[in-house]
C-alpha cells in the first residue's frame, strides 16, 4: 500500500502515521527472519551434536560438557518461541493504543478533524478511512506473524522442543486468534477514542479493556467447545492422552452422578471405605485433546470478530449522534 495508490482521507492517514504503519509492516518480516534463522541454527547444532557420537540418554563422563552445551543451545529455540508468543500477546494492545490515541482521540482533542470535514469529507468517510488503513496493515502483519509462529512451533514439536499447544503464549500466537484479538482491539480503540476524545485517557482505557478481554476469554475458553470424557476404574493403568489439557476430574457413582475429586482422597485413611459408602464406581477426566485446537480457535475468533463488528457499529453511531 502506498500513498500514490490511495486518494482522499486514506492517503492522509497513511501520510500522518507512516512510521507506525511501516513498523507494523516490517515487523513480520523481521520475525520470520528471526524464526527461520533460529531454526536453521538449531538444525546445525543437532547435526553437529550427532557427529560427536555422544548421547543425551546415555551420557558418559567424557560427553558431559558436550551434552550440556548441546542442551543449552537447543533451549535457544524455545526461548525464541517464548519471546515470539509474548510479542503476539502484547501486539493487539499496541494496535488498540495506536488507533485509540494517535489516530482517533488526538485529532478530536486537537480539533484537526474539522479541517478534513470542511473539505468535502463526511464524518463517516473520515472514520472509515481512520479504520481502513490500520485494518489492512494489521490484518496482513498479524496474519504473517501468526503463520510464522505456527510454522516454527510445528518444527519445534517435531524436534521435541515445542511447548504445549494450550499454553497462553503458544495458543495466542498461532492460528486465527491473534488476528481476531488485533482486529477487536483496533475496533475497541476506535470506539474508546471517539467516546473519550482524550489521547492519554483513551490509550489507558484501551489497555485496561484488552486486559479484561484476555482475562474473560482465559476463564471461559475451555467451555467454547464440548470436552471429551474418559472414565476408568481406580487403580487401572489408564494413561491421560498426550498433549491434552485437563478441564476437570472427579468420581462417578453407580447411578452416573458426578462427585468432586476431593469427595474421596486417595491418600486419606479409609479411602476404599469412602468409595464404597458413596457408591463410587469410576473416575473421570474431562479434557480437550490436541485436535480441539482449531475448533477452539475458530469459535474464539468468531466471537472476537463479532465483538469487533459491534464496536465498529457503536463507533459510527457515536459519531453520528455527536456530529451528524
Amino acid at each position: 500500500m502506498s500513498a500514490i495508490a490511495l486518494r482522499g482521507p486514506e492517503r492522509v492517514v497513511l501520510a500522518q502515521h507512516r512510521w507506525a504503519l511501516w513498523v507494523m509492516g516490517v515487523l513480520p518480516v523481521l520475525a520470520l527472519a528471526a524464526l527461520t534463522g533460529t531454526w536453521l541454527w538449531t538444525e546445525h547444532v543437532v547435526d553437529a551434536f550427532a557427529s560427536t557420537g555422544c548421547s543425551v540418554v546415555h551420557t558418559t563422563p567424557d560427553c558431559g560438557d558436550t551434552v550440556e552445551t548441546y542442551l543449552n543451545r537447543r533451549l535457544w529455540m524455545q526461548d525464541v518461541l517464548s519471546w515470539s508468543g509474548l510479542l503476539m500477546l502484547v501486539l493487539p494492545a499496541f494496535v488498540g493504543i495506536f488507533v485509540a490515541g494517535p489516530v482517533i482521540a488526538r485529532e478530536l482533542e486537537s480539533g484537526t478533524y474539522q479541517l478534513a470535514w470542511t473539505q468535502s469529507v463526511t464524518p463517516a468517510r473520515w472514520l472509515a478511512a481512520k479504520l481502513a488503513v490500520p485494518t489492512v496493515v494489521t490484518l496482513v502483519s498479524v496474519s504473517v506473524l501468526s503463520a510464522a509462529c505456527t510454522w516454527a512451533q510445528g518444527r519445534a514439536d517435531r524436534a521435541h522442543q515445542g511447548q504445549e499447544w494450550h499454553e497462553r503464549t503458544v495458543y495466542g500466537s498461532m492460528g486465527t486468534v491473534p488476528v481476531g484479538y488485533a482486529l477487536c482491539m483496533l475496533a475497541l480503540g476506535a470506539l474508546v477514542g471517539l467516546v473519550l476524545r482524550r489521547t492519554l485517557t483513551a490509550m489507558v482505557v484501551t489497555v485496561i479493556g484488552y486486559g479484561a478481554l484476555v482475562a474473560a476469554f482465559n476463564s471461559v475458553r475451555n467451555n467454547l467447545w464440548p470436552t471429551l470424557t474418559d472414565t476408568f476404574k481406580q487403580g487401572s493403568d489408564y494413561r491421560f492422552p498426550d498433549g491434552a489439557i485437563n478441564v476437570g476430574t472427579g468420581w462417578l457413582t453407580h447411578s452416573g452422578r458426578r462427585l468432586p475429586h476431593d469427595a474421596c482422597l486417595e491418600w486419606a485413611p479409609g479411602f476404599k471405605q469412602c468409595l464404597a459408602e458413596k457408591n463410587i464406581d469410576l473416575r473421570y477426566f474431562d479434557y480437550h485433546p490436541a485436535s480441539h485446537f482449531w475448533p477452539l480457535q475458530l469459535v474464539e475468533t468468531g466471537i472476537l470478530l463479532a465483538l469487533s463488528a459491534l464496536a465498529v457499529a457503536l463507533a459510527f453511531r457515536v459519531l453520528r449522534r455527536r456530529h451528524g
